[in-house]
């Protein structure tokens, strides 16, 4: 049987970023609470020109650049920070890398699970015609309201994964656990810009999740415990990984030591929560950081609030260290422009009106940019070389 799975994987960013030291100290809080406490050090702040759209193709053109369109009819879209209630913003990332016109363009939302539905989507279309590939984009914007419990586990980032037969970064295996209950640990109304999160339900949720998508995994045939040689969980902020392999130790009886997942933190502690991202994001952590892992076996997690969650497993490929991004992806985050946090609550509060005419100030130097609203509709550009 021909193996599917993830061929190539991509992390982009926001232009700014707070360190969270700076943060905790202007609250009166001790750095240990966000750096120890959370696992976090530092999270990305999109500026005015950029969101998910623009990360979202930023993170997709490495990808194009390497691999070529040929064979790509699909481009799947996963956020829970959409720019419109109907047009999927996976459609302004089309336009933006000049993909054929010969392409099915949707976009998933189940807060942070939603790339793991795309995922598994993809799969499925590939499995049907292993001649085409499919183009995940994962992209989001975490954002609470200022001086809330939340704010410190903010962030902004997007990944593109390469969906094909024969992969070469990660081969999916075909059993698959799942969960879901209807539950209000986090959500975001439609008239609102921010989250409304139940910390201590959101963590009892995530647990609950996790137990059922395992023990739905086992009884479908998926390996023992002992057979799985990573962990890769989502991580809204990376203590949460390390609570979940304890839950899942817990839960099965194994001995399950954080250094079966140490790698995929590094990424994840710089950028903050990317919700839907993160899962693939702690992901590209491990490829980059772990120089072992050529026929491992990585179990990952994936969880979004309200609530559903899946666990799965993929192989890694022999030869995944040729595809490794650790250079660019470190690049990116030690280029991000630092803001005051006077300059942080400025933008954060920023209102973005859709019913008026305005246009964006220039700011980022990435390869695309949010210029503004026109006549109610979002605008964007390719930025000239």
């Amino acid at each position: 049987m021909t193996s599917i799975g993830i061929h190539d994987l991509t992390v982009s960013t926001a232009h700014h970023v707070i360190d969270l030291a700076e943060l905790a100290e202007a609250g009166g809080v001790d750095p240990a609470k966000f750096r120890v406490g959370l696992g976090q050090d530092r999270m990305s702040v999109p500026a005015a020109d950029e969101d998910i759209v623009t990360m979202g193709a930023a993170a997709a053109l490495p990808l194009l650049e390497r691999h070529g369109t040929e064979g790509i009819r699909t481009v799947l879209f996963a956020t829970e920070s959409g720019v419109d209630q109907s047009k999927s913003a996976g459609l302004f990332v089309h336009e933006l890398l000049g993909l054929p016109r010969t392409m099915r363009v949707v976009e998933f939302k189940q807060a942070c699970y939603a790339a793991t539905a795309a995922l598994q989507s993809a799969l499925g279309i590939v499995a049907r015609n292993p001649g085409e590939r499919v183009l995940v984009i994962a992209s989001d914007v975490a954002r609470y309201e200022l001086d809330s419990p939340g704010e410190p586990t903010q962030g902004a980032g997007a990944v593109a994964m390469l969906v094909t037969a024969d992969p070469a970064l990660l081969a999916i295996e075909p059993v698959s656990g799942v969960a879901a209950r209807d539950v209000d640990d986090f959500w975001r109304p439609n008239d609102s810009t921010t989250a409304v999160v139940d910390g201590r339900l959101s963590l009892t949720a995530y647990l609950g999740a996790l137990t059922t998508a395992w023990d739905d995994f086992a009884a479908r045939g998926g390996v023992e415990v002992a057979e799985i040689d990573r962990f890769c969980f989502h991580q809204p902020f990376t203590k949460m990984a390390r609570k979940a392999l304890k839950g899942l130790a817990q839960h099965t009886g194994a001995d399950l030591k954080d250094s079966l997942q140490e790698e995929t933190f590094p990424y994840n502690r710089e950028l903050g929560n990317t919700y839907t991202a993160s899962l693939y994001s702690g992901l590209a952590s491990l490829l980059d950081h772990d120089d072992t892992l050529a026929g491992k076996r990585i179990g990952l997690f994936s969880y979004g609030s309200g609530a559903v969650g899946e666990f799965f497993t993929g192989i890694v490929q022999p030869g995944y260290q040729s595809l490794r991004r650790r250079d660019a992806v470190e690049a990116e985050l030690d280029g991000r422009v630092p803001l005051t946090l006077a300059e942080y609550r400025e933008l954060h509060s920023a209102e973005h009106p859709s019913d008026t005419d305005w246009e964006t100030p220039r700011v980022t130097q990435g390869p695309f940019r949010f210029t503004g609203i026109r006549r109610q509709a979002r605008q964007y550009e390719v930025r000239q070389a």
